[in-house]
């Protein structure tokens, strides 16, 4: 072969090894198979990394493709943000009589996917949004399931069919305090996490630094943007609805 060093180097990189051994390795494979032979295996290693490389990028592509719900961040600290959301539209879930958390997710969200997937009046498809809502009330009835509506439907998303029993709503812009946390979002977990918001909250408006007014210490929404197959990088939020920050684009009340 009469590419240098660093040609080997390059190359080697494909298959794993690392430069101390690349030469000794390349002269065992001329030694056994010939140069044409070890020109045309590292191609082939060089092919399938590139291809998988290109794989994974496509992936991210496909994941930040993900429709979402448009905000704007108007305060972040430490360990919450508060976020503006715009007027959007959509469509919820209610599950009663109340379960678990869990149960009442599963149930929820099956329904919103035969919704999205055409057992709608118009039998249209929508595409896929993140992330999941759970949300009790404070009046304890029942948890209300919800997914955003896709942006091509916004504003008019076809009607469910009368058996999913699904309901369409359209919030108006209004100001969430959000706590970010990881793993999957559960029972034995989401009370911490709410807890932990609801105090952060009050603990900045102590310290005369007002993160808004909590309106219903109740009512909470967890987010979920990950499927169940997705294992490690998860994904989870707590939604609280404030006001107060009207100088900062907040509603006075909602």
């Amino acid at each position: 072969m009469t590419q240098n060093p660093t040609y080997y180097y390059c190359l080697s990189w494909f298959f794993g090894y690392k430069k101390p051994g690349c030469k000794s390795l390349l002269s065992k494979l001329k030694s056994d198979k010939g140069d044409i032979e070890v020109k045309k295996y590292l191609m082939e290693k060089k092919f399938i990394m590139c291809l998988s490389i290109v794989m994974c990028c496509l992936v991210v592509t496909v994941v930040h493709a993900i429709e979402t719900p448009k905000y704007t961040v108007i305060r972040s600290e430490s360990d919450f943000q508060i976020r503006l959301y715009s007027e959007s539209t959509w469509m919820s879930a209610p599950v009663l009589p109340a379960t678990s958390f869990d149960n009442s997710t599963k149930t929820g969200f099956h329904r919103l996917y035969e919704y999205i997937h055409g057992d709608n009046l118009s039998s249209s498809k929508l595409a896929f949004t993140a992330p999941v809502l759970t949300s009790m009330p404070s009046s304890g009835d029942g948890y209300v399931v919800r997914m955003y509506v896709s942006d091509r439907f916004q504003g008019k998303p076809p009607p469910p069919n009368p058996e999913l029993k699904l309901q369409i709503e359209k919030w108006k812009p209004q100001c969430m305090a959000v706590r970010t946390f990881s793993g999957f979002a559960a029972d034995d977990n989401i009370y911490k996490e709410i807890e932990a918001l609801i105090n952060s909250v009050n603990r900045r408006g102590e310290d005369g630094r007002s993160s808004g007014t909590i309106q219903d210490k109740g009512s909470y929404t967890i987010a979920e943007y990950n499927g169940s197959s997705h294992k490690t990088g998860r994904v989870n939020e707590v939604w609280i609805r404030v006001s107060g920050l009207v100088s900062e684009g907040c509603p006075p009340s909602q």
